[in-house]
């Protein structure tokens, strides 16, 4: 019994070529559009890849600065949900208008490539961007749009500006020490003879000589001076070259209280009224290693200058000292006043010897030079956060074990 055939498509439709042809080309095209579609999803994903390993934030915003569409860094850095549709400027500033800097805003006008450096505040932390804005040319769409990244170089300008202000302070140190040595040596031959003219004067006190009491004066005057350059002279050789001791376990809150007990009746206090002082210590602190004597020149310097600005502010206001752990290897000493702040324009000069912002005879400008010396002999690190009006915020960072900081390559 011979086999049934299945009917083919000829069969069915008869011999007619042309649909046949038309069938066939169908198939053609589907087998094309398969293709294609593979293609373009393989594109797709990698074009998706590509834009996932940018570390940038990256936007595209309309002609409005309404943002069309983000990255998975956005989301990560900003954590704002739902963001497009939304104004970048109310996002990154909560502003209702456009920032003057805005590449993005320049871009559109000049339909150029733009760049510009800003400071935006995330998570309670200022960082600092770098932004390109790069027009988007599409001539099939007739609204314009922008590609923006903006780059997080925070952390790169702030090791910038450690690096140039460690070279600083080592040039300057150099130059410290030998002033210091310099003055020293006439120093000694003052003091000594203004001694010997002391001694002098005692053995001729019960002969009626004129003026014998105007040269005890001028004496005793040139000794105190003398004692006070020679102060100046020692904290220039311990910036320069921080005095080598072996370090000790020491409790900061020690070194705290300590200071406290001779500055409280004398330094804090402004006019016969006592500046109003907070404390605020762990009582948890971990124990540092570390010279006691130098780290009470520390509080010692960031309290009087806690002071000064509370009486330049008119004397009517406080200074705070907190102590905390900062990490799992740090402790911070923080002294905080509501004083008179610093100018912006200052604060990259602060710890540089013979800066002052003082009266004359108020200040040698070497003590925030000091503290930034000896911090740095702790292994540790000073910042200072200021604005004008508002007060100053000194933090000091300590580590637990500054030894084991030492070892740890370059």
């Amino acid at each position: 019994m011979a086999t049934e055939l299945q009917p083919s498509l000829e069969d069915l439709i008869g011999i007619e070529h042309c649909k046949l042809g038309f069938f066939k080309e169908l198939r053609q095209k589907l087998k094309e559009l398969k293709a294609s579609n593979k293609e373009s999803e393989q594109r797709r994903q990698e074009i998706a890849a590509i834009l996932d390993g940018i570390t940038d934030i990256m936007m595209v915003l309309s002609e409005d600065l309404r943002i069309i569409s983000v990255n998975h860094v956005f989301h990560r850095l900003l954590g704002v949900k739902n963001p497009v549709g939304r104004f970048c400027y109310d996002i990154f500033r909560g502003e209702r208008h456009p920032c003057p800097e805005c590449p993005a805003h320049h871009s559109f006008l000049t339909n150029t490539v733009c760049r510009e450096t800003a400071i935006f505040t995330i998570g309670e932390r200022n960082r600092q961007f770098e932004m390109v804005a790069s027009p988007i040319q599409n001539p099939d769409k007739t609204q314009r749009r922008i590609l923006i990244f903006k780059r997080d170089v925070t952390m790169e300008k702030e090791y910038q500006a450690k690096f140039y202000q460690a070279e600083k302070m080592a040039t300057i140190g150099l130059l410290a020490a030998g002033v210091a040595h310099e003055v020293n040596n006439p120093l000694t031959s003052i003091s000594g003879f203004a001694e010997g003219i002391k001694r002098r004067l005692s053995k001729i006190e019960n002969k009626d000589v004129a003026g014998l009491e105007d040269i005890e004066d001028y004496a005793a005057t040139i000794l105190k001076e003398c004692r006070r350059c020679q102060g100046i002279v020692q904290a220039l050789l311990t910036f320069s070259r921080p005095k080598s001791s072996p370090f000790s376990p020491l409790d900061l809150n020690v070194v705290v209280g300590d200071t406290l007990k001779l500055l409280q009746h004398n330094i804090l206090r402004i006019k016969d009224r006592e500046i109003n002082l907070r404390l605020d210590l762990c009582e948890s602190l971990p124990l540092i290693y570390g010279d006691e004597s130098q780290l009470k020149q520390v509080m010692l310097n960031l309290l009087i200058n806690a002071r000064d600005a509370v009486e330049e502010a008119g004397g009517e206001g406080s200074i705070t000292i907190r102590t905390m752990k900062a990490g799992k290897d740090m402790v911070q000493l923080a002294v905080e006043d509501t004083g008179c702040g610093i100018p912006q324009e200052n604060m990259g000069k602060l710890f540089e010897p013979f800066f002052t912002t003082k009266n004359v005879g108020r200040g040698s400008g070497i003590g925030l030079s000091t503290c930034y010396g000896i911090v740095k002999e702790h292994c540790g690190e000073i910042i200072v956060c200021s604005q004008v009006g508002n007060g100053s915020h000194f933090v000091v960072k300590l580590p637990v074990n500054p030894e084991q900081q030492r070892e740890q390559p370059v």
